[in-house]
């Protein structure tokens, strides 16, 4: 008799716990699908602040890379001829009173706009060779718009 009195009470205690379930399973997915968006977020947030990085990246390559070349020949830089100002899209031609420029400046300004989104850089040497280089670009898609990395040395 004991036996068939605890087999009742357990399908007593089964049948009034119906439904609560499914109740449990609803919940869980939306916890989780709460927790899945949050993670794509900041995988977003991620990839944004390492496209920016990458591009910092760059732009303190190629200031040293125009250094370098400057120091290579420092005749040149001394006179003013790697002086380019951010507003100029290209080179200018020599003319009768300007200073020609070099050629690795134009190539420089090339790789500039290659590698970096709207990439523009500007030059400026002054008496004491104190050398003043500005990159300049697009992000956007990252941090903020234009961003510029300026780097002063002296040759």
């Amino acid at each position: 008799m004991k036996v068939k009195m605890k087999i009742k009470q357990c399908f007593l205690s089964i049948r009034t716990q119906t439904g609560t379930s499914m109740i449990e399973v609803l919940v869980a997915i939306v916890i989780l699908s709460i927790g899945l968006l949050g993670l794509a977020g900041l995988q977003t947030a991620g990839l944004k602040s390492n496209q920016s990085a990458s591009f910092r990246s760059t732009a303190s390559m190629m200031a040293y890379s125009m250094l370098d070349s400057m120091r290579a020949n420092q005749v040149s830089a001394g006179d003013g001829s790697y002086n380019h100002a951010l507003s100029e899209d290209d080179p200018a031609a020599p003319g009768e009173d300007e200073i020609e420029m070099p050629g690795d400046v134009e190539t420089w300004l090339d790789e500039l706009k290659s590698r970096l989104p709207a990439g523009s850089g500007a030059i400026n040497v002054d008496g004491n060779n104190k050398v003043t280089i500005t990159i300049q670009w697009d992000d956007s898609r990252g941090a903020a718009a234009p961003q510029q990395f300026v780097m002063t040395t002296r040759l």
